[in-house]
């Protein structure tokens, strides 16, 4: 229905491309839609960035004169049929049609095959073999460290000073995050915990963290069942796999209780310390996307921008990387370090190994970090391109600064995570640097010569948005299929503000198959529901509150049970008020039950209840 409608918005015609698909799922699975459809798909960006289609890409589909066939249709519209050089005036549509039709199932949430998982456990040991030649390369290379670590101070000097004061001064709050931890506990558990490391003791005192009040018994009674965990007790990091691609799962960690307690609390020191900053603000990005895809539609306009992407990125950020940014700052380098686990459990492998990087992804230090990393990476590849050392009037992180300079400043680097933009100009120089410093720029969801960019989950072309929309489950079958069910009237959703709207009329009867019961509903109204242009249709008036009311599914989670009582329920407690003392801006509701229930929810279910349409 998709390709149908796309083939209708473009004027041409998809008859032949869902017979090949049709025949070729049968014949090869579904990996023909969760892997090969995504690599045309990326081939198709990677001619787009080349300015032609050439051969050695699109493996495994036939192809007529300068074209592959599949999708010919719609590439003919944006490529020369003869030539496959990129046409004066592309067709923006042809574009988005032939990246939502390759693209959608990329991301399904499937289990990968066990073969997939295991290379993909094994390229993570072997990343940490490499982080390890890295590391010995670049302590072999003072010049380096010496750059590095003047670029660092020059950026993040102003902000690590107050970053460090306020560690010293115990003007910090730590925090239990709702996730999975490395020793089991959940949700109202994570504050009973007794297992503290060692190593944490200088920098974050058990007492002063966990403890609510010495007064309420004594010190003995306080410590006691406490385990104080020698370097070689620590419980070391769970090395897990979650859904990322049917072609190779994400690697994370789990973190252990107690570590990422204090991470934490680390994390919101730096956060806050970024954004009073008048020019790192502009070039960090750690809660808001939104600028990193806004100078990515600019540079696929322009041309003048480059959105890179690299591979492996959290886990080839080092120790040595660490110890360079916070040079000079030995006491927040302690801080940073006593909270970093050293070694990581991987049961796919049934091996445990020591860690040359500083965190995987699952440390909540792992993202601000590898971003100052990358940011002092990107800013010596422009010096170096300059071939003059910049201004360090222009880093000054106190006072008010010229707009000018933060105008220029804010262009030139922009970081969210392991998605950088920096100007076309730069980015050869860029790319070496950062290789240089042992990271790797994936070429193929990197893009400077085009007129494509992506950065943030936003995806341009000519300055016109090109993003799809993304199946992320199979169809539900019945209505125990909860999951399945939310996610299919999510994607009904998206496909509907995405003007696919013949395809959602098809898919609405498929969900009434179903559902039964499918009201016209707000995006705020708690039933699972169909989103309306023109609003919503209301089934009756609640008789008390006169509020517009549908007969419909309600998503209702079940938060695990695990009450908290006594002096472990005061620090949960006294840490939320202190948060909520601390944050500016609106404040979202407590929970009346959080003492009794909490974390993630255990189980996902839907009740058929009269709910509010708005």
């Amino acid at each position: 229905m998709l390709a149908l409608e796309l083939a209708s918005i473009c004027h041409t015609s998809a008859d032949r491309d869902v017979k090949t698909v049709a025949a070729r799922t049968e014949h090869e699975g579904v990996s023909f839609l969760t892997i090969t459809l995504p690599t045309f798909g990326k081939d198709f960006e990677r001619s787009l960035d080349r300015g032609r289609v050439e051969r050695d890409l699109f493996a495994g589909f036939g192809w007529q004169a300068g074209l592959p066939r599949f999708c010919g249709g719609f590439l003919a519209r944006v490529f020369d049929r003869n030539t496959g050089i990129l046409l004066d005036d592309p067709c923006v549509e042809s574009v988005r049609a032939v990246r939502q039709l390759t693209l959608m199932f990329g991301k399904i949430q499937l289990d990968c095959a066990p073969h997939r998982v295991r290379k993909a456990l094994t390229g993570y040991v072997q990343c940490e073999k490499e982080v390890l030649a890295d590391n010995a390369t670049l302590l072999g290379d003072p010049q380096q460290l010496r750059d590095f670590r003047r670029m660092a101070s020059l950026l993040f000097k102003g902000t690590l000073d107050r970053v460090e004061r306020k560690l010293i001064l115990g003007e910090y709050l730590p925090k239990h995050g709702p996730g999975a931890t490395a020793d089991r506990l959940v949700g109202n558990e994570k504050y009973g915990q007794n297992a503290w490391p060692i190593r944490l003791e200088p920098y974050f005192p058990f007492l002063e963290n966990v403890v609510p009040n010495w007064s309420l018994m004594s010190l003995r009674e306080q410590l006691d069942g406490v385990d104080f965990l020698e370097p070689w007790r620590e419980l070391p990091v769970k090395v897990t796999t979650v859904p990322k691609t049917l072609k190779t799962p994400r690697i994370i960690a789990i973190e252990p209780t107690a570590m990422m307690y204090m991470q934490q609390a680390l994390l919101r020191l730096i956060v806050d310390s970024v954004a009073d900053s008048n020019v790192l603000r502009f070039v960090l990005g750690f809660d808001d996307q939104e600028p990193n895809q806004l100078l990515a539609k600019e540079g696929s306009l322009t041309g003048n921008l480059a959105t890179l992407d690299l591979s492996e990125a959290s886990d080839r950020v080092s120790t040595t990387h660490v110890g360079a940014l916070l040079h000079g700052h030995p006491y927040l380098y302690g801080a940073v370090m006593a909270c970093r686990s050293t070694k990581a459990w991987i049961p796919g492998l049934k091996k445990t190994i020591k860690l040359r990087k500083y965190a995987s992804m699952g440390s909540a230090l792992t993202f601000p970090l590898e971003a100052m990393v990358f940011a002092t990476c990107c800013f010596l590849g422009v010096e170096r391109e300059q071939r003059s050392q910049l201004d360090p009037s222009a880093f000054r992180w106190e006072g008010e600064m010229h707009a000018g300079t933060v105008h220029r400043l804010k262009r030139v680097v922009r970081v969210f995570g392991d998605d950088i933009i920096v100007p076309g100009d730069y980015v050869e120089s860029t790319v070496r640097t950062l290789e240089t410093f042992g990271f790797r720029v994936n070429k193929a969801k990197s893009f400077w010569t085009g007129r494509f960019r992506e950065s943030c989950g936003k995806e341009y072309y000519g300055g016109e948005d090109v993003s799809i929309v993304r199946v992320r489950r199979v169809f539900p079958t019945q209505l125990t299929d909860v999951s399945e069910a939310i996610s299919m009237v999510s994607l009904r959703n998206q496909l509907y503000y995405a003007g696919y709207w013949k395809t959602v009329k098809w898919l609405d009867d498929e969900i009434r198959a179903v559902l039964k019961h499918f009201p016209t509903v707000l995006p705020s109204s708690p039933v699972l529901g169909r989103y309306s242009f023109l609003g919503y249709y209301p089934e009756r008036f609640d008789e008390i509150l006169h509020s517009p009311q549908v007969k419909g599914w309600k998503v209702k989670a079940r938060i695990p049970q695990n009450a908290l009582r006594d002096e472990r329920a005061l620090t949960k407690c006294l840490l939320m008020l202190e948060r909520r003392n601390s944050d500016s801006g609106p404040q979202p509701g407590v929970d009346s039950e959080h003492l009794e229930r909490s974390g993630r929810p255990s189980h996902v279910d839907i009740k058929l209840r009269w709910c509010s349409a708005v």
